[in-house]
């Protein structure tokens, strides 16, 4: 068969443009192995939730992912290669952080997760657990005796700049409460300061939390998300108590970076979604302590904003640098 001139220019117009857009990019990506980027150690939360995502993808995109660790700088280092990464075939299974206020915490971070990244999709979310000792007060009682004790309470976190430190700096500002910050190198000691009477309260993980809640050594107070969680089964959110305006998760998501095309992004993304709103990886990620989401990039891009929005605040406000 042979085409006018003006038909062979007419094809090769079409093509170009669906090229441009990546349409027919799309239809043969991938075509080699990915290379699944986690920032922290291997047996991490990050990094078992990439290995649980990894298999299933495999089926679903036709290609091996090859899990790869790599560590350091709260998982900075692994976002900026991701955020450096021009192959088309790297990504990424990154904590909030990394997404979101990472340059706000340290300047000198060599990448901006706001410009340098794609959203994805939102795999997993969980609320913080607000803690204290075993005999203190319930419920509203407890932000009552909060307010009274004005800075003569103290809280932990594992560090300043971690979200135990954001959360109740955020916290105090919704609560007209005054708890002094003492920064610790990590949840044990935390544990350690509470049931020793040097802390009076604390935000943890629930995965942490709840086996000293249910052992009797910490009290639950409530749940940061703005509504209960079942990661936290019978404590109730703060907002029940009287906690206007306070909606903080921790989450986990799968993050591209800017190079790739948006036509790949949207596969992935959509193989993403599917993976983790099924039954099988609801169950391995319950486990993990996550509530399982599977939301779409836009999703994923409004929970970035929100929290750059809350949290940028607190940062800005107290100049909070990450140590």
């Amino acid at each position: 068969m042979h085409f006018s001139l003006s038909r062979r220019c007419l094809v090769a117009a079409t093509l170009a443009t669906l090229a441009g857009t990546g349409a027919l990019a799309a239809d043969n990506w991938p075509s080699k192995p990915l290379h699944l980027i986690v920032g922290f150690p291997a047996g991490s939360s990050p990094d078992l939730t990439a290995r649980a995502l990894a298999e299933p993808l495999e089926k679903a995109l036709g290609q091996p992912i090859i899990v790869e660790n790599k560590v350091g700088a709260g998982g900075n280092i692994a976002a900026e290669y991701v955020a450096r990464a021009t192959d088309g075939y790297t990504f990424s299974v990154m904590i909030n952080g990394n997404m979101t206020i990472a340059k706000l915490l340290n300047p000198a971070i060599r990448y901006d997760p706001l410009t340098d990244l794609q959203p994805v999709g939102l795999i997993g979310v969980a609320p913080l657990v607000l803690v204290a000792p075993a005999k203190a007060p319930e419920g509203k009682a407890f932000f009552e005796a909060a307010s009274q004790a004005g800075s003569s309470w103290s809280y932990g976190s594992p560090g300043v700049g971690t979200i135990g430190h954001l959360g109740m700096e955020l916290l105090k500002s919704r609560a007209k409460i005054k708890p002094e910050h003492i920064p610790y190198p990590g949840y044990p000691q935390v544990f350690n300061g509470i049931q020793g009477g040097d802390l009076q309260l604390s935000m943890l993980p629930p995965a942490l939390a709840m086996n000293q809640i249910q052992a009797g050594k910490l009290r639950g107070i409530g749940v940061s998300s703005a509504a209960r969680s079942p990661l936290a089964p019978g404590l109730p959110s703060l907002k029940e108590l009287g906690i206007a305006n306070y909606d903080m998760e921790i989450w986990n998501a799968v993050a591209a970076p800017k190079a790739m095309p948006k036509a790949h992004v949207d596969k992935l993304a959509a193989a993403v979604g599917e993976i983790v709103r099924s039954p099988e990886m609801r169950q391995k990620l319950a486990l993990q302590g996550w509530q399982a989401v599977g939301s779409s990039p836009e999703g994923l891009k409004n929970r970035i904003d929100a929290d750059v929005k809350a949290l940028g605040a607190i940062i800005k406000e107290q100049n909070i640098r990450a140590q």
